[in-house]
């Protein structure tokens, strides 16, 4: 069945989806000249990058993302005037704490000399691994957030790629000599959402380690709302427009424009497309896949979590994970179906350095697990348990939770397929060409891909939407 024309105002370019990426999109397309209308299909814009009362009135909390190394290092993000529309950076005394289970923790910190302290006797290791990028990440970062092509620095990324590429395990075996280092460097290589044993997965631990020296890593004032509304502004003052509440199902209820970026993965471009993509690519977005889920636990607090290792106050985000082997173990376990007796939990607590997120003496707090893509069980219990294991009476501190598992994600945001919140497994095969070897185009005349399904890389740093703007900016030209 075909489904009636949406009635919009006129515009040059449309964007469909209002997330990160979508929003830089449309902001490149503006300054550009184009008249441009971004569609959202939720209430607020902003995709991943929303905020809600989710627990209690009075209680801010970030639905997805929460801490943004990569949007304060972004060249695109970090060039645009984001704060004169009101965004304000929040920066902890530290981006990470890592817990251990004898009540110490090491501590990422902006200086290179205060972290290695605090990795005692894989100071020297850890120096020796991040030293030689942290002088010149202005330069590094050009390269690490960009597709697939020539370097603009050549010998420097070379130099990043052959420590980048190698598994975790490899890489934390050959820098660290202790189970405290070795397990620091695991917590940052998990974010990568794959097991450790895989290539690539040494890039984020390094990317996100390197980026804290750099930039920080700050959440935005307010909650991550305001990082979109800012965005949102930007673009406004641009001519751009942003309409609620606009549900795109097929790309034929789009007028005849002459250029169409989508913020959507393969699965929904299979289905806004239907018959017109011809059967060789849709084939290649079918074999595109998916990577482990996320579950979240969000939680109302009487007072601040009390953590065993009391520096762990200092910082805005926490690895609990423990050793090397307990988060190789847990890593692994999503994509054999499983998911880990102790997982390792990504935990954030906003509030303690940002007092709008909560009533007066109150506090906010989160923390998710990586899972199998489109688990349905129950994990709440597991994940306090895990909390609790570094900071005991936690579960006391507990006013009110809210729970989203990968269904949930998926109904919030549907790029968030079975709960995978970087728009696709970022393997070897898929980290540099994602979702195909055309990258951003698509058959399609004038329609184009702008997701975390694209290249660079998953993270809110909007350079996939750039991108995505800039191939299109060049078939206008």
């Amino acid at each position: 069945m075909q489904l009636p024309k949406l009635d919009l105002p006129p515009a040059d370019v449309i964007i469909v989806g209002s997330g990160p990426n979508g929003l830089a999109a449309a902001i490149r397309m503006a300054q550009a000249g184009h008249s441009v209308l971004v569609l959202e299909a939720a209430a607020t814009p902003g995709g991943g990058v929303r905020s809600a009362e989710l627990t209690l009135p009075g209680f801010i909390h970030d639905i997805c993302s929460s801490v943004y190394a990569m949007a304060v290092c972004s060249p695109f993000l970090g060039a645009l005037p984001l704060q004169s529309q009101g965004l304000e950076w929040v920066y902890p005394a530290a981006a990470l704490a890592h817990p251990f289970d004898d009540g110490s923790a090491a501590l990422l910190y902006h200086s290179v000399s205060e972290t290695a302290r605090t990795l005692g006797a894989d100071g020297a290791g850890y120096r020796q691994m991040v030293e030689p990028f942290v002088a010149r990440w202005r330069e590094l970062v050009q390269d690490v957030l960009a597709p697939p092509g020539i370097p603009a620095h050549p010998w420097l990324f070379a130099r990043f790629g052959l420590r980048a590429l190698r598994p975790a395990t490899s890489l934390a075996k050959a820098f660290f000599k202790t189970p405290q280092g070795r397990g620091f460097f695991a917590g940052l290589a998990a974010h990568s959402m794959l097991p450790l044993e895989k290539l690539t997965t040494s890039a984020v631990a390094l990317v996100l380690a390197i980026s804290a020296h750099a930039n920080g890593w700050p959440f935005a004032r307010g909650g991550s709302q305001s990082l979109t509304t800012a965005m949102v502004q930007h673009l406004e003052s641009l001519g751009g427009k942003v309409m609620m509440n606009c549900r795109v199902e097929s790309l034929q209820q789009l007028p005849a424009r002459r250029t169409v970026l989508l913020d959507v993965t393969p699965r929904q471009l299979i289905k806004m497309a239907g018959d017109d993509l011809p059967d060789s690519y849709r084939r290649k977005l079918e074999r595109y896949k998916y990577g482990a889920g996320a579950y979240k636990v969000d939680w109302a607090l009487h007072q601040p979590a009390p953590w065993k290792a009391r520096e762990c106050a200092q910082a805005g985000t926490l690895h609990l994970g423990g050793s090397l082997e307990e988060i190789c173990e847990s890593e692994r376990a999503p994509w054999q179906g499983k998911v880990a007796e102790r997982p390792y939990v990504l935990f954030t607590q906003p509030s303690l350095f940002d007092p709008t997120r909560a009533p007066a003496g109150k506090h906010t707090a989160w923390a998710y697990c990586h899972v199998p893509n489109g688990y349905h069980g129950n994990l709440a219990e597991v994940i306090e348990k895990q909390v609790e294991r570094f900071a005991p009476g936690f579960r006391d501190c507990i006013a009110a939770r809210s729970i989203m598992g990968p269904a949930e994600f998926e109904l919030h945001n549907s790029n968030l397929i079975g709960g995978d919140i970087g728009g696709g497994a970022a393997n070897l095969g898929q980290l540099f060409l994602r979702p195909t070897a055309s990258l951003y185009r698509t058959p399609l005349a004038g329609v184009y891909l702008c997701s975390s399904s694209t290249p660079p890389s998953p993270g809110v740093h909007g350079m996939c939407g750039y991108f995505a703007a800039e191939a299109a900016l060049k078939q206008l030209s």
